[in-house]
């Protein structure tokens, strides 16, 4: 049996999205002397929007927020699509720029290479990526 390249895809996101909050804990777990209240238990944690966090930190927890916005409805649809046989060339070439764009995103937030309006237009076309698979569930569906 074929492995479609969508779940492929998929399975890929997967994995990002699940080692994608360690930037943040070497982030809060490196943190500078004196950057954590002096009462703070062994083990605390800063919450995300602490101000204390140095910048790349909390852009880490942002950019693993972002990716967890898009996946749910990315991966439902795809499995929706795999349910209902609906892979096409359209399903193919959308995922794929799907997960580049995730990736960038990824990378550009954390390192701060990416700022606006280059971010958010990263997001957006991931946005219509999402819409673009749901488009897919409904094709030869409706004639």
């Amino acid at each position: 049996m074929e492995f479609p390249t969508e779940l492929g895809i998929l399975t890929c996101l997967s994995i990002l999205l699940a080692t994608l909050w360690m930037p943040y804990i070497i982030g809060v777990n490196t943190a500078p002397e004196g950057t954590l209240p002096d009462d703070a238990p062994d083990g605390f944690i800063l919450p995300p929007n602490w101000r204390l966090h140095r910048p790349w930190v909390q852009r880490a927890y942002r950019a693993h927020m972002n990716l967890l916005e898009q996946f749910v409805p990315f991966a439902v649809i795809v499995l929706l699509l795999d349910r209902v046989g609906g892979f096409n060339a359209v399903t193919y070439w959308t995922c794929i720029a799907f997960f580049w764009l995730r990736v960038a995103h990824a990378v550009g937030y954390i390192t701060g290479l990416t700022k606006f309006p280059a971010r958010p237009i990263i997001f957006t076309l991931g946005w219509v990526c999402v819409l673009v698979l749901a488009s897919q569930v409904f094709v030869g569906r409706m004639a």
